[in-house]
C-alpha cells in the first residue's frame, strides 16, 4: 500500500477526513490539562489541522511542534493559528524528522500508516524521545473488517508492538472518548527504556 503526500492530499482536497473531529481529541485534552510542566518539547505527528497543537499552545505549551507531510493541512493550521511559531511547523515525512523531545501525542497516526511500518514507527518513536520521554494518546482497539487506513489492532499486538522498546504505563479501554468511538479506542502511555 502506498500511502505517501499525494494519498493524504488528495484526502483533504476530496474533504474526506473522517479523522478529523473538528477540536482536539476529548483523552488528549484531558492529558494535557493535568500537565504542570509547560516546558515540555511536545511533537504531534501527522497532526493534521493540529487542533491538540492549539489547545496545548492556548494552555500555555510554547514548545509544541506539529508535523505532517501534505501541505493542506499546514496551511490551514497556520490560518486557523497565526501565532503559532513557524520553526515549530514541520512540513515533512516522520521518518525523515530529527528533532528530539520530552513527549509525543499520538491521536489517528499510527492507525493512518501501512501496518508493515509499525516495527519502523517503534524504532523512530525511540530515536526521538528524549530519556524518559513518553508516548501518549490513543489507538483503535480494534482490527477493522475492510482495507484501511484506518488500521488497528488488538491490546495483544500492541503488547508485542512496543515491548521491550517502552515500559507501558497505561494501555487501556479509553473512558473519555468521543461519542462515536466509544469502546474502540485504547489510551496509551509508554515510557522510553
Amino acid at each position: 500500500m502506498f500511502l505517501d503526500e499525494a494519498y493524504w492530499t488528495n484526502r483533504y482536497n476530496e474533504k474526506s477526513t473522517g479523522w478529523d473531529i473538528g477540536s482536539p481529541s476529548t483523552p488528549l485534552k484531558q492529558y494535557l490539562d493535568q500537565i504542570s510542566n509547560k516546558d515540555l518539547k511536545i511533537l504531534i505527528p501527522g497532526a493534521g489541522n493540529a487542533y491538540e497543537a492549539k489547545y496545548a499552545y492556548d494552555l500555555g505549551f510554547e514548545k509544541v511542534h506539529i508535523l505532517d507531510f501534505s501541505p493542506i493541512p499546514i496551511a490551514q493550521f497556520k490560518q486557523s493559528c497565526p501565532d503559532f511559531p513557524n520553526a515549530n511547523i514541520f512540513l515533512e515525512n516522520f521518518f525523515m524528522h530529527q528533532g528530539k523531545y520530552d513527549l509525543v501525542l499520538e491521536q489517528t497516526f499510527f492507525c493512518a500508516l501501512d501496518p508493515q511500518l509499525r516495527k519502523e514507527y517503534v524504532k523512530k518513536m525511540q530515536e526521538i524521545l528524549l530519556p524518559g520521554g513518553k508516548l501518549t494518546g490513543v489507538l483503535f482497539a480494534m482490527e477493522f473488517d475492510y482495507p484501511g487506513p484506518p488500521f488497528g489492532a488488538t491490546l495483544e499486538k500492541y503488547i508485542q508492538y512496543f515491548t521491550p522498546e517502552f515500559e507501558i504505563l497505561k494501555l487501556e479501554a479509553c473512558y473519555n472518548s468521543i461519542p462515536p468511538r466509544q469502546g474502540s479506542e485504547l489510551f496509551v502511555q509508554l515510557r522510553k527504556s
